[in-house]
């Protein structure tokens, strides 16, 4: 299991977003950065970090 990332903050969730590893449905994860409209999430169970594409708001721009 990956340790607890430096960047996640109890106070920075972001909501509605099931966790791909352990399916954990707790309802919040820990939201350590965004570029535009992609999130860079943390599970608080099992640790494991990914990035969700929200296709929400700000976008990013292909280079």
């Amino acid at each position: 299991m990956l340790p607890l990332d430096p960047q996640a903050d109890r106070a920075r969730r972001a909501w509605g977003v099931d966790c791909p590893r352990c399916d954990d449905r707790s309802g919040w994860r820990y939201l350590l950065s965004h570029t535009g409209s992609l999130l860079h999430l943390q599970c608080p169970a099992c640790h494991h970090v990914w990035a969700h594409e929200t296709y929400f708001g700000a976008t990013r721009s292909t280079p």
